[in-house]
């Protein structure tokens, strides 16, 4: 049971960086400014989600290097919106503070129902306990764990709710940068749990010793935690912040070069489809010429075209576009490649002293001239990768020391592909209608996987950008990128969307050999992980006594993904607090072995309105459409998952909510403002709906949000509203179609589309439309800015065939009742009883329900915003 300890009035002073022996605390007080120009806080909890991540000050960084791309102008300015919008949107604030955290405990006597067996025989009892921290402060910045809410119920059943749940985002993999929560020695572990020192620790300042928050075992710190006081302990990291980075520098394996340098030597190998026709050819040449001059001059780079046969580009031809050519239809054999990694090709040369070449080869690119149907074209993707992996590879055990290696962490093979794999090894017919089609399938899928397992176990990323209208049999194709921690990503044509894509899949951070661990309180059981890897063998870490940690093996590391992570309580929790622990273990872009510590508590609470005033709206919805899609894998399986979010919905009312009067109807609880509307757009949108038409895309859009990180993924779910004002403003609404008003122009961020919509009455006037679009234009282009993958945008006019893309995601508010529009799009109060008659006539009927009439078909009352 934890320890309810007294508050001290001290402040906390900012941490400075540790030193790796364990004088360390001597040599920081000497060094140690006024310990007072620093104010700590407690936190509040409030509908904001709370982002346990790192401020720019501590040092952690919250994003890739910035990709060799044109920058957009700067974004328009924001007018306060009439009323919150119906999905708010989490902003990070301009400027952000040093992390603050609340006085710590003067001291406390360890609880007697667990006393921990001290060495010396005294008893702990009587002696005193200080804790670093007592509460922790929130942490705004880009997230790292967030929690579907800020407190816990204590009772069982009302935790274990289904239909609302406890879960967690957790994203791991933002880059290290030098900074006070950064250490250089090794990380203390609990001797009976694994568990790491943290700031919620006890500690017993006499003999250095540390409480296990996880397990409450008491272990020692080979001196490290001996201070004369708490305040000296209180400078280091492990026990002031709640994430900490142990870096050690270094590369895993010998040959590399410089850590500082290594990033941008990572090889890249292009594999390219040959069987392209004239007008996508040209989009292609022209996105290849834009991302090879994107390129850092210290990128390697290789070239490999396929169709019936794998061509090998070299590079040492500087006068003509010269390739070796391998067959196709069977993987290359060790002589063959041997002939290719020993002969006098250049295949992967730093992109500095190739780049005239590089654009030769590109533009030498011909279209395909046989009249064959596109899906009937033989290509042969397996073997060309499998001939990327070998130039990546080299030959490793020959090499020596003091050059450059090539197999690489970071290695990338990215495949533009057209069209289906038809030939070769991990193909399948063209024509499903084949006799053997079946088996053949099944075959393809378990080749595909294993060669995705063996580009991970060489620690390269193949990511595959497919475009065109030519369906590409994504089941294939997707064991591929996924086994080995890269994505798959559909693009309507090779143009602009397609090539932004490629120089953001080149340039994205990512690291190697990941490897997390989770650690909570003896109360909490895990019972599900969705998320970017799979269950870690037995023997991959390092045993304790009682440790029941979940360990999970990480396919990439990459701050675009995250893990959601499902829990329930195995019975009423007696103590005040739960404790939680993710350890990630991994290799940064820069080859230096990082062990990330991320310690969150949870207040545990009797109140069911403190609990539910607690919950993260948002948060709580990503983890249900999490846990929903992943069951969703066909579109029958999407038809019922509507059903379940229907059940959903209906079920936390009648556990959370109130009955009204008289009356067989509930009201939703009115703490859970947003939930209900959040769960209304998953099940219409393109996760669940009708809105995607074909199975490719279905399957590509499922498996990037399972994957997605906590912005992209409340995104992909509810859109979000954003309409042109005079003066280059913009204000948000709700998603609402009653936002379509004919003089003005909105923008549509639907997470993987952003649609631009101008009205008819401003289409007709030149100037103001054109300034509007290129204001929309330039918004689209900053809110996505860092976004991967990179969204088409759309624009069009009202009226035109491509506005039902727009149209079919608005929640059609016209055909309720005007008091309920006013109620839930206060916008509307600000136009005239013209405006508003011409708006309402400017709706075609529809059969499809809004929000207010879901609800009552649910016998329902919304909540009240």
């Amino acid at each position: 049971m934890a320890a309810n300890l007294p508050k001290s009035s001290d402040s906390l002073p900012p941490p400075t960086p540790p030193f790796a022996s364990p004088s360390r605390l001597k040599m920081m007080q000497q060094q140690q400014p006024d310990q007072n120009q620093v104010q700590y806080q407690s936190p509040s909890l409030t509908k904001t989600p709370t982002s346990w991540s790192p401020t720019p000050t501590s040092g952690i960084g919250s994003s890739s290097p910035v990709p060799h791309m044109s920058v957009p102008p700067g974004p328009p300015l924001f007018s306060s919106p009439l009323r919150p919008a119906a999905v708010p949107i989490r902003t990070s604030p301009a400027s952000q503070e040093r992390v603050a955290y609340s006085g710590p405990a003067s001291s406390s006597s360890l609880p007697v129902s667990s006393p921990p067996s001290n060495s010396n025989g005294s008893s702990l009892e009587q002696q005193l306990y200080h804790q670093v921290s007592d509460e922790t402060s929130e942490i705004r910045g880009a997230p790292q764990v967030l929690f579907s809410a800020h407190t816990i119920l204590k009772h069982k059943k009302q935790v274990n709710v289904p239909s609302l749940g406890l879960g967690a985002l957790v994203s791991l993999g933002m880059e290290t940068l030098p900074g006070p929560q950064i250490v250089q020695h090794e990380g203390h572990r609990c001797g009976n749990c694994g568990a790491y020192p943290n700031l919620f620790c006890n500690l017993l300042t006499g003999s250095g010793q540390w409480q296990c928050v996880i397990c409450r075992n008491l272990n020692g710190s080979e001196g490290e935690y001996v201070a004369s006081s708490i305040e000296e302990l209180r400078r280091l990291p492990e026990l002031s912040f709640p994430l900490v980075d142990y870096v050690r520098s270094g590369t895993r394996r010998p040959g590399f070069v410089p850590a500082s340098d290594s990033r941008m030597s990572a090889p890249i190998i292009l594999v390219i489809d040959a069987c392209i026709d004239e007008p996508h050819l040209q989009h292609l040449q022209s996105s290849l010429h834009a991302f090879i001059d994107s390129l850092s001059p210290t990128t390697r780079i290789g070239i490999i075209s396929y169709s019936r046969t794998v061509s090998v580009y070299d590079f040492s031809e500087e006068s003509v576009a010269s390739s070796d050519v391998l067959v196709g239809d069977k993987s290359p054999d060790e002589e063959t490649l041997k002939a290719l990694i020993y002969g006098t090709g250049l295949y992967m040369p730093p992109i500095h002293a190739s780049l005239p070449v590089a654009h030769a080869i590109c533009s030498s690119l011909r279209p395909y001239k046989s009249n064959v149907p596109e899906n009937s074209r033989e290509r042969c993707i397996g073997t060309a990768v499998e001939v990327a992996l070998a130039i990546i590879r080299g030959p490793s055990s020959e090499v020596s020391r003091g050059v450059v290696k090539r197999a690489g962490g970071n290695s990338r093979v990215i495949v533009c592909a057209a069209g289906p794999n038809t030939y070769g090894p991990g193909s399948v017919p063209h024509s499903q209608s084949h006799p053997n089609y079946p088996y053949l399938e099944r075959t393809a899928l378990k080749w595909m996987e294993h060669l995705g397992r063996e580009a991970h176990r060489q620690h390269t990323v193949v990511d595959i950008l497919c475009a065109g209208t030519c369906p590409v049999r994504v089941p294939i194709l997707q064991p591929l990128a996924k086994a080995s921690g890269g994505v798959l990503i559909l693009h309507d044509d090779f143009g602009d969307a397609f090539g932004v894509n490629l120089q953001r899949t080149s340039s994205r951070s990512g690291g190697s050999h990941g490897f997390l661990e989770i650690r909570c309180s003896d109360d909490i059981l895990i019972t599900q992980v969705i998320g970017p890897g799979e269950e870690a063998l037995v023997d991959m870490h390092e045993s304790f006594k009682n440790d029941l940690v979940v360990s999970l093996q990480m396919l990439s590391v990459e701050e675009t993904q995250s893990f959601a992570v499902f829990m329930e309580t195995k019975r009423d929790i007696r103590s005040d607090f739960v404790y939680f622990q993710f350890a990630v273990q991994f290799s940064n872009v820069y080859l230096a072995d990082v062990l990330r510590v991320m310690t969150i508590r949870l207040p545990a609470v009797d109140s069911v309105s403190a609990y539910l005033d607690s919950v993260q709206d948002e948060v709580a919805a990503v983890l249900v459409a999490k846990r929903t899609l992943l069951r969703a894998k066909g579109l029958s399986d999407a038809i019922a998952m509507r059903a379940t979010i229907d059940e959903r919905v209906k079920d936390i009312a009648m556990k959370f909510g109130s009955q009204v009067p008289k009356s067989k109807l509930y009201r939703f609880p009115k703490e859970l403002p947003l939930l209900p509307e959040l769960f209304f757009h998953l099940r219409r949108g393109p996760l669940l709906g009708n809105i995607v038409g074909h199975e490719d895309e279905r399957s590509v859009l499922r498996s990037l949000f399972l994957n997605a990180a906590f912005d992209l993924s409340l995104r992909m779910i509810a859109p979000r509203c954003l309409m042109h004002r005079e003066g280059g403003t913009f204000e948000e609404l709700p998603a609402f179609d009653l936002a379509m008003q004919s003089d003005a122009a909105v923008v549509l961020d639907h997470g993987t589309d952003v649609f631009i919509w101008l009205g008819a009455v401003l289409a007709v006037q030149e100037r103001k439309s054109a300034a509007a679009l290129a204001a929309c234009r330039t918004l689209a282009e900053e809110i996505t800015e860092s976004r991967f993958p990179a969204p088409r945008i759309l624009a069009f006019k009202e009226g035109s065939s491509q506005a039902r893309y727009f149209v079919s995601r608005l929640i059609p508010a016209h055909k309720d009742p005007p008091y309920e529009q006013e109620t839930r799009f206060p916008q509307l109060r600000s136009l005239t009883v013209e405006q508003r008659t011409k708006l309402k006539s400017s709706f075609l009927p529809l059969d499809e329900p809004s929000f207010c009439e879901w609800m009552h078909s649910l016998k329902l009352v919304p909540p009240e915003l």
